[in-house]
């Protein structure tokens, strides 16, 4: 054999060698699959696969964010609402990722929508708008529950944005409106009772103790007379000018 054919045959062999070289990154894996079977699991590193023989795809096992796109959504009493959620997702296999599932990522995206429409289907208005977390956290188990076959594990699931129809924001305003009138009325009737309590225990101390109520008349003329633009008018009781009557 030549010295021609064998440089050759050693330029194309190192060529071969150096087509096949991968790396994978620390937060990646790269699934192998040698003449279409799969075949292992490739760990971050250099990592070898044979050209035309092999074939790989590398997949990112970070934590990733869907955005769930605006839904249209009726709930449980029949009010339409628009509501958007973001997903946080990782790969906890990735080989179940490649295999079992064509594109991961659009899977998962197709599942918290339509997830999301039933859950808040399931509940009324009040409910959706008060416990948004408990809603966040059935959306998760739903979903995680679901994509476990292929590898996907949910991190959490979070309610971004829920419009309401105009006419149900001012129907809104007017409850919340309503609520406050009907806690201010509770408060003064509140206020009112304990100023009547507080009157009448005061009448009955003044009417038990002797002199009180006439040391109180005098106290009350003391605080009128420091102001020269008052005029005093005394009020005196029935049972005095009887007295003076009865004299005659």
């Amino acid at each position: 054999m030549s010295l021609a054919i064998i440089s050759t045959i050693s330029v194309i062999a190192i060529l071969y060698i150096f087509a096949g070289l991968k790396i994978i990154t620390e937060y990646q894996r790269g699934v192998k699959f040698t003449l279409g079977k799969f075949t292992g699991q490739m760990q971050p590193g250099l990592r070898f696969v044979a050209p035309i023989f092999q074939a790989y795809q590398k997949v990112d096992i970070r934590v990733k964010a869907v955005d769930v796109p605006e839904q249209d959504c009726i709930t449980k009493d029949n009010v339409s609402v628009n509501v958007n959620a973001v997903l946080y997702y990782k790969i906890r296999d990735s080989t179940k990722a490649i295999i079992e599932v064509e594109n991961f990522m659009y899977a998962v995206s197709q599942l918290a929508q339509t997830t999301m429409r039933d859950v808040v289907g399931e509940v009324d208005l009040d409910g959706l708008l008060t416990k948004r977390e408990e809603i966040s956290k059935r959306i998760k188990t739903i979903v995680d529950r679901a994509s476990d076959p292929w590898g996907i594990e949910v991190v959490s699931v979070e309610l971004k944005h829920i419009e309401l129809p105009n006419d149900m924001k001012r129907t809104l305003a007017k409850q919340a409106e309503a609520e406050r009138e009907k806690r201010a009325v509770i408060v003064k009737a509140e206020g009112e009772r304990i100023a009547a309590d507080n009157l009448a225990a005061a009448a009955k101390i003044l009417g038990t103790a002797p002199g009180a109520l006439h040391l109180r008349t005098l106290a009350t003329l003391n605080d009128l007379s420091s102001d020269q633009s008052n005029t005093v008018v005394l009020a005196l009781p029935l049972e005095l000018l009887n007295a003076f009557g009865g004299k005659r």
